[in-house]
């Protein structure tokens, strides 16, 4: 028996739920058994740029990214359902990582 993971990525918490709705949504009409989806920790980056790169170099500026995530395991898999997620129509931004496991 394969379980597989998906993980969801996003910049924005939205979007990332929006994706993993509709992923729920075409599993449930599969009838297959699954948890999730699992909110992962946000990863932050920050970067901070001098605002004038000659003159003045107290003056910066500081940015953040944060990268939003989501995990769904599911624990049978058919063919059928692994191609109605692979062309699943997701919101622009999202990644989608799938992963096969024993």
């Amino acid at each position: 028996m394969e379980k597989v993971n998906i993980k969801l990525s996003a910049y924005e918490s939205q979007l990332v739920d929006q994706a993993a709705i509709k992923i729920i949504q075409t599993i449930k009409s599969a009838g297959t058994k699954y948890s999730g989806p699992i909110p992962l920790p946000t990863k932050y980056e920050e970067f901070t740029i001098l605002r004038s790169v000659h003159i003045n170099k107290k003056s910066r500026e500081q940015f953040e990214r944060r990268t939003h995530k989501r995990l769904i395991v599911l624990k049978e898999t058919s063919k059928e359902l692994m191609n109605k997620l692979e062309k699943a129509e997701l919101p622009a931004g999202v990644n989608i990582e799938i992963v096969v496991r024993n």
